[in-house]
């Protein structure tokens, strides 16, 4: 991803201030700038511009510079924004400028985060405002201060450690606390001390005499140790592989390197990671890692913990909005040498950035599918550039973008090719499922090598991507079907709570009675969900414990990981999961993946279908025979003679990626062709049409003008045309230059803002877009 494309129309830069726009404010003796009369303000809106306002009364204490948050009136709102110019004149006269009402910070926000903003608003066509609200925490946007929550820590002083400490003699719980706290050489936290029954009154009392002290910390991440030492357990050996990986990535500690660490599954990536960050942190320089989901941040986190002595801090939006400032602010201050987080964590500032990390970077979920529609991994790439560090793509099945470039050299390609157990990878055996009865979607011959596993004292992984009982409900006498009222999908049959609920919108029905259309009570489940299939497994094997893992089933708390805590122990037992599963995950005792249908993403309309779908193979097989035995894979499907799968099953994925890189090339297709999607929708259909094709005529007529190469396909229905009661249609933009494709964008954009039918339509511009649904 370049990081030098055309900017978006009236989305302002503040080039003459923003090298005073920095993480710790201006230094106290450097000259004030002059004070400005206009300052150019990004509010929280979809309006791609600034806006004009007079500076309030009271100017920050090191002048008015970009980056400070300040409250300002908004038509009849307040709201909090940002300035990002400081300038002497304005397009308005000076009357009609509002002033200021406040000003919010001391200093400006971190220069990193504020360029980072603006490079995503002007890549993104996205408006500044807007990219600059969903870039902050919650509490930001709301206008608290950048500041951590602390805490109360107490500790003994020299005077009390002493045998005999004076005034103790009648204040026996003093004593008893005194006493207490020696036990601690680092001292107690106020809710530890209070919790044993003591006062407030009686710490006072101790910290009278002097005998012990209070010290304020930051909640969320301490000061490192102060022996020097960084690791908390060594580092476990490596292999040559990894040896030579490692050492390659040290050779740039200093400068942009983009590498793609491309390894199978089990070869040990994570531990190439952990060594690297240590080199890093050595150098008094701050680690970034983004993992694709936040189910595998509870893991990771533990395991970063346990190896390291150095606060590490976690973001993620299952955090509280005071935790996520808390580690925001840490992060920012530098406190924090460590930061892990999911998509929304590449926004995170940091003083001192050593190098970036992306794992499993070929994931879905790194893309932003609503409002800012950005790609962390691509904003990585944009960011390690402009830090001039290190950047690492960690995955055993690269995306085609990211592998192309590997290719063609703008990443170094490292390659891990041995698992750390001594078995290799297991190889997909395709089961054939024409003509075979099934129960719960498993046909005989797969039930019976699940029981053998089972046998043996091992555990089983069945792999089912549908949530629910059934993908449907059907009527056995006329063929109807239960269909969502506001969507063109069917409704999923849930056992637990029974009902019928629609993915799509989260529209919720109760089950009928009977058919709707010719009144039969013969209702029946069509096909199998992950409910259906825990169901069969646990009545067929009622002395095994059965687990099902998905989105349902760990709404609470720490409930994915308590479920993964019980199935580490190694007692046999079954899993049933969707693709959280097929992620990241270490279950060294599971030795057999079943999968119950690979063909749901196989035959998709996108065409990355293919590509994905192999990928989430590839990673849910890797989750077998991690450890001491060997493992097998099962992949059940009517296509056994597919020529695509085939080739995936005998030779692996990075067969299938060169083969699937090649028909990209003679297609014209991403990556060697870039691709922007105008998306509209509506809840009347002629208003998306009305509205789609203007502008497709508008912009092919504009490019036949300037002759650009670029290709404006549509408008076309979305492949769901109808989605929450509101209709969707695509126009699709495709160039050979990235440059060409922006500037196309950024003046459709302009058209639309500009077009009264615009006003009754959602729209936006899907820069690089992951899928076409």
């Amino acid at each position: 991803m370049r990081t030098g494309c055309r900017q978006a129309p009236r989305v302002s830069t503040a080039a003459k201030y923003s090298s005073r726009a920095h993480a710790g404010g201006q230094l106290p003796d450097s000259p004030q700038p002059p004070a400005p009369r206009v300052l150019g303000v990004a509010v929280p809106s979809p309006l791609r511009r600034l806006f004009d306002y007079r500076p309030g009364r009271h100017a920050p204490p090191g002048g008015w510079q970009p980056g400070l948050r300040v409250r300002v009136p908004f038509g009849r709102r307040h709201v909090v924004g940002v300035v990002m110019e400081c300038r002497d004149d304005s397009e308005l006269p000076p009357s009609r400028l509002k002033p200021v009402d406040a000003c919010l910070d001391e200093a400006p926000l971190p220069a990193d985060w504020l360029w980072l903003c603006r490079f995503t608003a002007r890549y993104y066509q996205h408006a500044l405002g807007d990219t600059l609200q969903q870039a902050m925490p919650v509490l930001l946007r709301q206008g608290r201060a950048l500041a951590s929550r602390t805490r109360e820590r107490w500790c003994v002083t020299p005077a009390g450690e002493q045998d005999a400490p004076p005034g103790l003699a009648r204040a026996p719980r003093q004593a008893e606390l005194l006493a207490m706290l020696r036990q601690h050489p680092h001292g107690l936290v106020s809710q530890a001390i209070l919790a044993q029954s003591f006062t407030r009154d009686q710490l006072r009392a101790l910290v009278d005499k002097g005998l012990i002290v209070r010290h304020e910390e930051p909640l969320s991440a301490g000061a490192p140790s102060d022996d020097g030492q960084r690791l908390a357990e060594p580092a476990l050996p490596l292999n040559g592989e990894q040896a030579t990986a490692l050492s390659a990535l040290h050779e740039r500690l200093d400068a942009f390197h983009p590498c793609l660490l491309h390894g199978v599954t089990g070869s040990g990536k994570t531990e190439v990671y952990l060594q690297l960050i240590e080199a890093v942190i050595g150098r008094h320089r701050q680690a970034l890692v983004l993992v694709p989901e936040i189910g595998l941040t509870p893991q990771t986190l533990a395991r970063f913990r346990s190896r390291f002595r150095v606060p590490v801090v976690a973001l993620h939006s299952g955090l509280t909005d005071h935790e996520r400032l808390d580690a925001w602010e840490a992060a920012a201050s530098g406190r924090a040498p460590i930061v892990i987080g999911t998509r929304s964590a590449i926004f995170t500032p940091l003083t001192r950035p050593g190098v970036i990390i992306v794992d499993e970077e070929h994931d879905g979920s790194f893309k932003q599918q609503d409002g800012l529609r950005y790609h962390a991994r691509d904003l990585a790439v944009a960011r390690a550039h402009h830090h001039r560090i290190p950047l690492l793509l960690g995955t055993a099945t690269p995306s085609l973008e990211t592998l192309q470039r590997a290719q063609a050299g703008d990443y170094r390609h490292l390659r891990l090719t041995r698992r750390a157990s001594r078995y290799a990878p297991a190889r997909l055996e395709l089961t054939d499922l024409r003509g075979r009865q099934r129960r719960a979607g498993l046909i005989p011959p797969v039930i019976e090598t699940i029981g053998e596993t089972l046998a043996a004292g091992h555990q089983v992984l069945v792999f089912i991507n549908r949530r629910g009982f059934a993908p449907t409900l059907a009527c056995h006498a006329c063929g109807w079907l239960a269909e969502c009222d506001h969507c063109d999908a069917r409704m999923t049959l849930h056992r637990q709570p029974p009902l019928l609920a629609c993915h799509h919108c989260d529209r919720r029905r109760a089950l009928p009675d009977a058919c709707p259309e010719c009144g039969s009570i013969d209702l029946r489940p069509l096909g199998s969900g992950t409910e259906r299939t825990e169901e069969t497994l646990a009545a067929l094997f009622p002395e095994t414990p059965v687990h099902r893992i998905d989105r349902d089933s760990t709404r609470r708390r720490d409930a994915l990981e308590q479920v993964l805590t019980e199935v580490r122990r190694g007692e046999p037992c079954l899993l049933v999961g969707t693709q959280m599963l097929a992620k990241g995950h270490h279950l060294p005792h599971v030795t057999l993946v079943v999968v119950v249908n690979a063909d749901a993403g196989l035959y998709a309309s996108d065409f990355r279908a293919l590509e994905h779908s192999a990928q989430l193979l590839e990673q849910v097989a890797g989750r077998a025979g991690r450890a001491a035995h060997p493992g097998r894979v099962l992949v059940q499907t009517m296509h056994t003679d597919d020529p695509h799968l085939r080739l995936l099953a005998d030779a692996g994925y990075d067969a299938l990626a060169a083969q699937l890189l090649e028909e990209r090339r003679a297609a014209q297709l991403p990556p060697f062709r870039f691709l922007a999607l105008l998306r509209l929708e509506a809840p009347h259909e002629a208003a998306v049409v009305e509205l789609g094709g203007l502008a497709a005529e508008a912009l092919r007529g504009w490019l036949t003008e300037r002759g650009l190469e670029v290709d404006c396909l549509g408008p076309v229905p979305a492949p769901m045309e109808r989605r929450q009661n509101r209709y969707h249609l695509q126009l699709m933009l495709s160039s050979p230059r990235r440059s060409r494709l922006h500037e196309a964008g950024a003046w459709l954009i302009a058209w639309l803002e500009g077009r009264p039918e615009a006003r009754r339509v959602r729209w936006s511009l899907d820069i690089d877009p992951q899928t076409l649904a």
